[in-house]
């Protein structure tokens, strides 16, 4: 009966409101810490073959991938202190960085071209993605949006077509790159967050047909976009072509079974799998720890993103729009990017260049889902204030 009670209150602590007299919401922040702890683990494990070869370090990306988690706590210590409302001030700020960099990584020697996409500007510690701060900076600029023109979206019928022009402003710059898989995330967000604050049904209609139009006429219009549609359709038709990345992938999954080789035992790792710390390393994780490791993954993110959702549905209970849309924003962004990753390594959806949220290797992705968390944090800081709790972050 004890067990019960402890597991009814947890289970209480989990769904309904937070209590206001504790600082921060803990599960989420632990949540984060250890989905960047075990991030770690496996960038070490995937990338010490990589490294070796073009480095002669073995421990070459996870030495970088631990300064990235260094960096990342130091971000998420600053940006907790920043209120809420100086994010829903500047928003136009925010775009208008993210439109600067997005400009900026198309100019020639600026922008760093990898295996044929100009989507990084390097910058030292790190190559700065844009792409990652646009989806960032979409959010905080449609939270506005829908917070001013609150009656507007839910009572016109056309509501939808400001948003989706601001969206479709952005995509531009992401297909130059290019980028689809960013741009289908872009979209994904200005989805769900139409439907969070109420726009006409019949919208959401119109806006599948829309989407899905536009994907096939970007797919129709590209090769390389085409050979990547062949290859996830029967990628073991050309195992050494098309078909090289997903068919190592699905045997990595494969050899791993129910519980997995055991940490450090891929084969699919030693140079065999393209990118396996970074776009493919829940493949790694599938062949280390099997259907039980990608369970918990699955499981951890999808506890941080119901905490975020919580988040989100609490402020908009105390009447604060801005918070709760940005915190349904990021939701959706960390479930959908999530998802793509791991549809992608396990061959349910084309391959595309998307990070799984504070697991993959990579810097830039890393600090700004970060930020992400930091602004997770504050808005359910701000909402056990607004309870009545006594705690309180100081701003300066």
């Amino acid at each position: 009966m004890r067990l019960l009670d402890e597991l009814k209150t947890s289970w209480q602590r989990w769904t309904t409101v937070t209590p206001s007299n504790l600082l921060y919401d803990r599960w989420l922040f632990w949540l984060y810490v250890i989905l960047l702890c075990i991030g770690f683990i496996m960038v070490t494990s995937a990338s010490i073959p990589v490294g070796t070869r073009l480095y002669d370090d073995p421990f070459y990306f996870a030495t970088r991938d631990a300064v990235y988690l260094i960096l990342s706590f130091v971000t998420l210590y600053f940006f907790l202190k920043i209120p809420m409302e100086k994010w829903e001030i500047r928003y136009a700020w925010v775009f208008g960085v993210a439109l600067f960099f997005l400009l900026l990584v198309l100019i020639p020697g600026i922008g760093k071209t990898i295996n044929g996409a100009r989507r990084w500007i390097p910058m030292g510690l790190f190559n700065f993605q844009p792409a990652e701060f646009a989806k960032f900076a979409l959010i905080c600029f449609l939270s506005s949006y829908f917070t001013r023109r609150y009656d507007e979206v839910r009572s016109k019928k056309l509501s939808a077509f400001k948003p989706l022009m601001v969206m479709g402003f952005l995509g531009v710059f992401l297909i130059l790159q290019p980028d689809l898989g960013s741009t289908v995330v872009l979209f994904v967000i200005t989805f769900g967050l139409l439907f969070v604050a109420g726009a006409h049904i019949m919208q959401f209609v119109g806006l599948i047909g829309v989407g899905a139009f536009l994907f096939v006429v970007l797919v129709l219009s590209s090769a390389y976009r085409m050979k990547r549609i062949t290859g996830f359709m029967d990628p073991f038709q050309d195992p050494y072509g098309t078909g090289f990345q997903l068919s190592n992938s699905l045997m990595a999954f494969g050899r791993g079974e129910f519980t997995g080789e055991g940490l450090g035992n891929s084969i699919q790792k030693l140079e065999y799998l393209p990118e396996a710390h970074t776009d493919f390393v829940m493949a790694v994780i599938g062949e280390e720890f099997g259907f039980i490791g990608v369970l918990v993954m699955v499981f951890l993110l999808g506890a941080l993103v119901l905490r975020a959702m919580k988040i989100g549905r609490e402020s908009l209970i105390l009447e604060q729009r801005f918070k709760g849309f940005f915190a349904f924003g990021i939701s959706f962004w960390i479930i959908f990017q999530g998802f793509v990753n791991l549809g992608m390594a396990l061959g349910l959806l084309p391959t595309k260049g998307l990070t799984f949220p504070l697991v993959s290797y990579g810097g830039s992705s890393l600090v700004i889902m970060t930020i992400s968390i930091a602004v997770l944090l504050r808005i359910d800081h701000e909402n056990r204030l607004s309870r009545g709790g006594q705690a309180r972050l100081r701003d300066d």
